[in-house]
């Protein structure tokens, strides 16, 4: 529960990449802006500042969240995942190697949002959650191929100004295949994508 700070605002703690920060933040702010601006985890990026272009998507109990419009005081008790957070130690994440094999950036300003984007579209898709590109949505189904159309499908709130989009899917699918998703499935249901 948030307490009044002396400046009108509120004391908040989050959880951040495993660890808690607490500090004063005004009950408005956006958690991009308590991310960015008082945190220094300048990662996740402001494009739109709408949540139209993805490039600000962290993670929020494993799940995407666009942090331009999440207020931070609602994020917490949440464990936040940010691209930060995303590496094991000097260990890269398999979606941020999977980027970084396959040219899945150029001037790289979406690619945290796209990286973070892409880490939990393998847990929903490993969890079985169909997408609007998914022909058989029946439970009894299970996981669709993870084609390049259900891909692009899964991917396209996050947008990306340079047009990657071909390397991003194949880095998405190359990091099913290495178990990229948070509980390191093993990317069954795979296809290969055609450009």
């Amino acid at each position: 529960m948030p307490l009044p700070s002396e400046s009108g605002g509120i004391t908040i703690t989050l959880t951040i990449n495993g660890e808690k920060r607490t500090l004063p933040v005004d009950s408005r702010s956006t958690l991009l802006d308590v991310l960015r601006e008082r945190l220094d985890l300048t990662g996740s990026k402001k494009g739109c500042d709408q949540g139209q272009c993805g490039a600000c998507t962290v993670l929020l109990d494993g799940r995407r969240a666009l942090s331009c419009l999440q207020l931070a005081v609602a994020a917490e008790g949440r464990e936040i995942t940010t691209i930060e957070g995303v590496a094991d130690g000097d260990t890269l994440h398999p979606v941020q190697q999977a980027f970084l094999e396959l040219d899945g950036y150029q001037c790289g300003y979406c690619t945290p949002g796209q990286i973070c984007s892409a880490i939990a579209v393998l847990d929903e898709h490993a969890a079985g959650w169909p997408s609007a590109a998914t022909e058989d949505v029946r439970p009894e189904a299970g996981p669709p191929p993870l084609t390049a159309e259900e891909i692009r499908e899964r991917m396209s709130g996050n947008l990306c100004r340079c047009g990657a989009y071909v390397s991003i899917v194949k880095a998405v699918q190359q990091a099913a295949g290495a178990g990229g998703g948070k509980d390191g499935k093993d990317g069954k249901g795979v296809k290969e994508a055609s450009a």
